[in-house]
């Protein structure tokens, strides 16, 4: 079934990363952004990190801001309109990321070790925040060098189901779109942005549909079923 594929476009969240996304009221941001010595009252941070998540959420699935998404930057002086100083918004910024950053479970890490044995891989992924700590955690757990390109959407204001962003990694790598699979959860954004950029997709986390090339329950079974093949 994937004899023909040398590449795989991965998607990160709910795809190998998981627990990702703690924002609402219930939150309390102020507890990590004290540890990273920001200097705000408790109150006033959750209520900046409450209200840039409404602004850009509210902006994340309208097609007007699919190649021009904010930055979180950008949505902490437009969107919330309130004057803090540099320092202030480093630790507002950083988090943010906190808390949209996840955990990537271990068998996941010996799954993408195992498809990178069988596959050139690489990321096609959306997040608000810089991409630093993901970096970090990919790093830690050695699994950065796993991946020949990338995108990611705070990177260039693109963000899925713009074909751009797998184009731009498509690029990268040089490998012809017909040996590529995009793998990811979201039928909207990860299906819907590479059948737009013209490349096979399969879906994972228990989505389905027809115009997908495959599905699986989780990538560890799309893993389970590429290693018997061989």
């Amino acid at each position: 079934m994937f004899k023909n594929k040398e590449a795989l476009l991965l998607d990160m969240n709910s795809t190998f990363m998981f627990g990702e996304d703690r924002f609402g009221e219930e939150e309390d941001y102020s507890e990590y952004y004290r540890t990273i010595g920001g200097g705000l009252s408790a109150d006033h941070v959750n209520d900046i990190i409450n209200h840039i998540y409404e602004y850009l959420g509210y902006r994340y699935p309208t097609e007007g801001y699919r190649h021009c998404f904010p930055t979180l930057e950008e949505a902490i002086e437009s969107g919330v309109n309130i004057e803090i100083s540099n320092h202030e918004k480093e630790k507002i910024i950083e988090t943010f990321a906190f808390h949209e950053h996840g955990a990537i479970p271990e068998e996941y890490v010996s799954a993408l070790k195992q498809l990178h044995e069988k596959f050139t891989l690489s990321l096609v992924v959306d997040i608000w925040a810089p991409k630093d700590m993901w970096l970090t955690t990919f790093r830690n757990l050695g699994i950065w060098e796993l991946f020949t390109a990338y995108s990611f959407s705070s990177d260039h204001g693109m963000v899925k189901p713009s074909p751009k962003p797998f184009e731009i990694v498509i690029n990268k790598l040089n490998i012809p779109k017909e040996k590529c699979l995009v793998i990811g959860d979201s039928l909207r954004r990860d299906l819907g942005g590479s059948l737009a950029a013209g490349i096979d997709c399969v879906l994972v986390g228990g989505a389905t549909s027809g115009r997908a090339f495959a599905s699986y329950s989780s990538l560890l079974q799309f893993n389970e079923d590429v290693q018997s093949c061989n």
